[in-house]
């Protein structure tokens, strides 16, 4: 299977509705490493890696994210896996 890593950019209502926590949920659920965090523009960025079908299924996630948020855009950036993370985690 091979490895890919995305990072995505997701705005909308995306902070204070406990985006990163269950980002982070759905990250360790699907074996996705990397981290998610809140930019100071209000959207959150998430940088994940792992085998392509499982990080897709994290990305499709956060198209609409936890319950009280509201996802209007999801912007992709592909990158070259590097394979440094061990777990996914909240960053700041």
């Amino acid at each position: 299977m091979s490895a890919i890593r995305i990072r995505a950019l997701v705005s909308g209502r995306v902070q204070g509705v406990c985006f990163r926590a269950e980002t982070r949920r759905q990250a360790e659920k699907l074996g996705v490493k990397g981290w998610v965090r809140n930019l100071p523009d209000g959207r959150v960025e998430v940088l994940s890696e792992g085998e392509e079908q499982r990080v897709r299924s994290l990305i499709a996630w956060c198209r609409t994210g936890p319950a009280h948020a509201r996802v209007d855009t999801l912007e992709e950036f592909p990158e070259a896996c590097t394979g440094e993370f061990d777990i996914f985690s909240i960053t700041y």
